[in-house]
């Protein structure tokens, strides 16, 4: 099967975009869950006697059930989807490294995955050629963080590495393509360091195949507006993904379409991409069944789009096909959101997002914490007295600066482990990390640690 052009499908998005408000489907999880299959029926005859339970990785069904998969699929389509998201929510390396399975099971599922939807989206296609369906390569945000420490007793701990993560993707990126996906789309963002990984092995998949398919981004933010994981605010979020060129960016999931209202009204205004919205069926109750049914849902999308926040809209964890249809009927007259023209500033981020204005007078750059600028910052560096160097870091930001340098180039210290294990503490510290950092060396080697 060849792989969509660029210049095709997403001059065919982009038109669509601008005309109308698309519809994406909802939860596969949800579909997955009615089926009511045991251990035994998800395993199927080819992993019969895995060592490890499969039940809770579902895109496993891609390879054991994918008649099953692809009739979510057209359910979804039937409900009036302009795009349906592949059962890989998981389906990257590091995404089932808990499962205990090999790499080249991994590609397989991606690729069986898109057969699965691309079944689907060609019956529908050609039964109504006018009304295009797309499929979107669903890229989750796996269970290890890279903005936090997952062991209590040491914070600078990491679970894995920037260039772990970049490579697992990349790895379910090139299936996904090469299956011949439309779109790809790394969703339920948590930790913006994970999605920034992620965009690197996109883009370096794309450099080395000159193949490249539009990229759809969407995020989680709690109900203060802040991503789960990695604490960042909606714009600061927005500025730290900005340079990569996606097609759309987004909120998804979280706790329902009524928490996401002010924090969606944001990302339209801050964004320059075109908008996606598809919110959870509000929160689980006791019984873990949803509340929040159709027509309410269809009622908070159709707001958002009367106000001219979105340009695509659709459901996550909890909706079902008749979801989609309330949602599909009821945003299908309304003008999508224009997008925004964005002020060519400085645009920064820690936490929280810093802009540097033709108005302001100066910025204040911190710079104690710089091991050849202050004798203290280097003496507590070098005895291994890390808290206490943290806390030079806060007296700054608490002193007004806007940006903290920091700087471990000193012949006494392994400069890179330094920089590393120094940025990682102070990124768990958010009344720190609300600021920019400035990484100041004159060795690479520190420099690419610290990025």
């Amino acid at each position: 099967m060849s792989v969509p052009q660029l210049t095709n499908v997403e001059d065919a998005l982009r038109e669509l975009l601008e005309d109308r408000i698309l519809v994406l489907d909802g939860a596969m999880g949800s579909m997955i869950q009615m089926l009511k299959l045991d251990e035994a029926a998800v395993r199927g005859d080819r992993f019969a006697d895995h060592h490890k339970d499969l039940k809770n990785f579902a895109d496993v069904l891609c390879l054991t059930r994918p008649n099953d998969v692809t009739e979510i699929h057209r359910e979804y389509y039937k409900a009036g989807a302009d795009i349906v998201c592949t059962n890989t929510f998981g389906a990257s390396p590091i995404g089932a490294d808990e499962f205990d399975l090999p790499d080249e099971i991994i590609a397989e599922i991606n690729q069986a995955a898109v057969a699965c939807a691309r079944k689907a989206a060609d019956e529908f296609n050609e039964r109504t050629p006018d009304k295009p369906r797309f499929i979107a390569g669903s890229i989750g945000p796996t269970a290890k963080q890279l903005a936090i420490s997952t062991r209590v007793e040491d914070p600078a701990f990491r679970n894995a590495t920037f260039d772990m993560m970049a490579k697992s993707y990349y790895k379910q990126a090139a299936a996904l393509v090469k299956a011949g996906v439309d779109i790809l789309m790394p969703e339920t963002v948590i930790d913006t360091l994970n999605l920034k990984a992620c965009l690197f092995g996109i883009s370096h998949f794309f450099e080395e195949s000159a193949v490249r398919v539009p990229v759809m981004v969407s995020a989680t933010f709690s109900e203060g507006g802040a991503t789960f994981v990695s604490g960042q605010k909606v714009e600061a979020m927005w500025n730290s993904v900005a340079h990569f060129p996606m097609l759309s960016i987004g909120i998804n999931c979280a706790l329902g379409p009524k928490a996401m209202r002010p924090h969606i009204e944001e990302l339209s205004k801050v964004s320059s991409a075109f908008i996606s919205c598809h919110p959870n069926a509000g929160l689980p109750n006791e019984m873990g069944q949803y509340d929040l049914r159709p027509a309410e849902m269809a009622g908070y999308l159709k707001d958002f789009s009367e106000h001219g926040w979105i340009n695509i809209a659709g459901g996550c964890c909890g909706t079902t096909p008749e979801y989609i249809a309330a949602i599909a009927n009821a945003i299908k007259r309304i003008v999508p959101h224009r997008q925004t023209t964005v002020a060519p500033f400085t645009r920064l981020s820690g936490v929280e997002p810093f802009t540097m204005r033709p108005d302001a007078n100066f910025v204040m750059v911190g710079e104690r914490t710089n091991v050849t600028g202050s004798r203290k910052f280097a003496r507590l560096i070098r005895d291994d007295k890390y808290e206490e160097a943290i806390e030079v870091a806060r007296q700054q930001v608490e002193g007004g600066a806007s940006i903290i340098d920091i700087n471990m180039d000193d012949a006494m210290l392994d400069g890179a482990k330094a920089m590393t294990r120094y940025l990682n503490l102070i990124s768990g510290e958010f009344d720190i990390s609300k600021v920019p950092v400035m990484i100041d060396s004159s060795k690479w080697e520190i420099l690419t640690a610290g990025l």
